[in-house]
């Protein structure tokens, strides 16, 4: 009897820790991470293949809202990393708040080269539509709005602005033709989908905006997912640095 129970025993513990290591780490990310996070996800699983990570990626704005009323999800990489702070002072995060990068944001067009005219190429008289992520709730939005109001041209083409949800969907506007020219992140303009697409880009002067600092933070949710304090920690890894250097995201200094 007492064999019997020992066995049990050990065949319970025995599929309790495989249910722990295969538990599944759900993302919400900003969309300018696209490309970025799927290699770091891509390396990270090659070294822990029974792990899943699942991200959904979309505006960091609408994301701090929706984590506010308890979305699930275990990890929040924000491009603006005050959503992130806010989300610690509400008691909502069980990690500390880390940067991974400080975002660039770039004049891109097929149409013309804005290297040429530089932030004047959105004068162009012969470009309609100027696509930026909505300022309201798009980190990257916001900061295409102050660029153009330091260089004292928003008035002057506000009524040409088209809005995507976040900066991946306004990257789709201008590299599939629905705009004409666009302010998008560095980091997408770096993706193989952009360069493939043929345009070119000018990379805007930071001191036309307030710095794109972002940041990641393990939420309440994931209180009981071990997987989740894991991938937090690669993210300060030298491979996955690396691969956010390599799509624009600059380090802070330390």
């Amino acid at each position: 009897m007492l064999n019997r129970l020992f066995f049990g025993l050990i065949i319970s513990f025995i599929f309790t820790g495989c249910t722990i290591q295969a538990q599944k780490v759900s993302v919400a990310a900003a969309s300018d991470l696209k490309f970025a996070l799927d290699s770091i996800i891509s390396v990270y699983q090659k070294q822990h293949p029974s792990e899943k990570i699942q991200v959904t990626y979309g505006s960091s704005g609408k994301f701090f809202e929706q984590i506010q009323y308890d979305a699930p999800f275990d990890l929040y990489f924000s491009a603006d990393v005050s959503y992130p702070k806010k989300l610690k002072e509400q008691g909502l995060t069980i990690s500390e708040v880390k940067t991974y990068g400080i975002g660039r944001i770039v004049i891109w067009s097929k149409k013309i080269n804005p290297n040429v005219e530089k932030m004047n190429a959105l004068l162009n008289p012969k470009l309609n539509k100027i696509a930026i992520a909505n300022p309201d709730h798009a980190p990257y939005g916001e900061k295409a709005k102050e660029s153009m109001q330091y260089y004292k041209i928003y008035d002057l083409v506000k009524n040409k602005l088209v809005y995507g949800e976040n900066i991946s969907q306004t990257a789709q506007f201008v590299q599939l033709g629905a705009a004409d020219i666009g302010i998008v992140a560095l980091s997408l303009a770096l993706s193989p989908t952009m360069k493939k697409a043929g345009g070119n880009y000018y990379v805007i002067p930071e001191i036309s905006h307030k710095p794109l600092e972002q940041g990641y933070v393990i939420l309440k949710y994931a209180k009981n997912n071990p997987n989740a304090l894991k991938f937090y920690n690669f993210i300060a890894s030298p491979k996955a640095i690396a691969i956010l250097t390599h799509f624009g995201f600059t380090q802070k200094a330390t």
